[in-house]
């Protein structure tokens, strides 16, 4: 009996040391995050050891624990119609909220998930659950977009994926058919899909038949550039779950389906050091000791390597393209987008790309607005049920969604 509790004891003790990591006490709800960030890495660290035994590549295991876990079948409720279906060859799933008894058209938002343009999808519960949210509280017919995941493909194929499924939405049997006002369709996304929801919107403003097509656009911590791994944001949140900087790194690489190897070189910016002529010039456009205000910049100081790794770039040209680093394009480019809306959070590496980015579109005459959350990490806003239901995941989910309905 005795050995028995000394074992449990020692169980319990190492399953603590696991689980816990320092973590910012201003963060929401901190154990909770230490054990949800836990059973992130378990699930990383399982798909690991199966990709190293050659049984499947390491995202396809990954991503096939978070479906298995949290798969939803396109039921309707009675305040929401859901189904599967497909735009020009791209898996949708189409959220038709009730129309108001005044409005005959309704309103509808595009959605793109996040998750590293590699993990979850449409029909993940998270996903699921925020679009039926949306079609509800706005009255609108939601699209939400399955494109395709690396490494089934990389990059660009993702945009191609949400680009085309944008403009078969667009066309105005289309609209019609789903009762939508063609003046108001707005276009959003978190995260990884921030990322492709940001690269649609530009790509619309500067294509004379696409412009003025969405009115706005809602982006949710979203990633916006591979070019300075060493921004304020990057060093405060370096080890911060449940998006720490060695793996958004790692996303990078893996949707451009270059070396691991250059993952640590890319870390301290060697990739886009002094000798590297095209990146030292694209730089200037996210230099955020000007970009970024006081209370964001703090103590920290930019990293900026005077020789570094020329193979990065030439093996991985796309790490200086606008259609994967959006925060980089031109400012033309900017001054046609739509009203905009930015969430970031404070204990989120990516919360310097969306301040730059509202920086940006400000100075390209683009109504902003910037939304901040102090308590917030990211990923927070798709974790609002239970067992995993943050405060902090409902705020931003009401901010966004009230922005949405007084915005669209």
């Amino acid at each position: 009996m005795r050995s028995s509790c000394v074992l449990l004891a020692a169980l319990l003790a190492l399953a603590a040391y696991y689980v816990y990591i320092p973590v910012p006490v201003s963060v929401s709800e901190p154990w909770k995050l230490m054990l949800l960030d836990a059973t992130f890495r378990i699930g990383q660290q399982v798909s690991h050891l199966i990709h190293s035994l050659g049984l499947s590549h390491h995202l396809i295991a990954l991503n096939f624990f978070i479906i298995s876990f949290g798969k939803k079948s396109a039921r309707s409720s009675l305040k929401v119609k859901v189904t599967d279906t497909d735009f020009d060859g791209v898996e949708v799933r189409v959220f038709e909220g009730s129309p108001k008894p005044d409005e005959p058209l309704q309103r509808s938002v595009i959605y793109i998930h996040g998750g590293g343009w590699a993990l979850a999808g449409a029909k993940v519960s998270y996903y699921d659950e925020l679009c039926t949210a949306m079609a509800e509280e706005l009255n609108a017919v939601i699209v939400s977009i399955d494109y395709r995941l690396v490494p089934q493909v990389y990059f660009p194929e993702q945009t191609y994926d949400v680009i085309r499924a944008t403009k078969y939405f667009l066309q105005p049997e289309v609209l019609h058919k789903y009762k939508v006002d063609p003046g108001r369709v707005g276009i959003s996304g978190d995260s990884a899909g921030g990322n492709l929801a940001t690269v649609v919107g530009q790509q619309f403003s500067y294509v004379e038949s696409l412009k003025n097509k969405l009115k706005v656009q809602a982006l949710i911590y979203p990633v916006l550039q591979a070019l300075d791994f060493n921004t304020p944001s990057y060093q405060q949140n370096m080890n911060t779950p449940i998006l720490p900087r060695h793996v958004m790194v790692r996303y990078w690489v893996e949707y451009f389906k270059g070396n691991s190897d250059f993952v640590e070189p890319m870390i301290v910016n060697n990739h886009t050091s002094l000798d590297v002529e095209r990146a030292a010039a694209l730089r200037a456009r996210l230099n955020w000791p000007s970009l970024l205000p006081a209370s964001i910049r703090k103590h920290y100081k930019p990293v900026v390597q005077t020789t570094g790794d020329a193979r990065i770039i030439q093996e991985m040209p796309q790490l200086l393209d606008a259609a994967s680093s959006p925060l980089i394009a031109d400012q033309e480019v900017l001054q046609g987008l739509p009203k905009t809306y930015i969430l970031t959070c404070e204990h989120d590496v990516l919360r310097d790309d969306g301040v730059m980015y509202a920086k940006r579109l400000e100075s390209a005459g683009v109504n902003v607005t910037w939304d901040h959350f102090e308590d917030g990490f990211h990923g927070c806003m798709i974790f609002t049920s239970w067992p995993i239901n943050f405060s902090v995941g409902i705020r931003t989910r009401n901010n966004y969604i009230k922005w949405l309905d007084q915005n669209l």
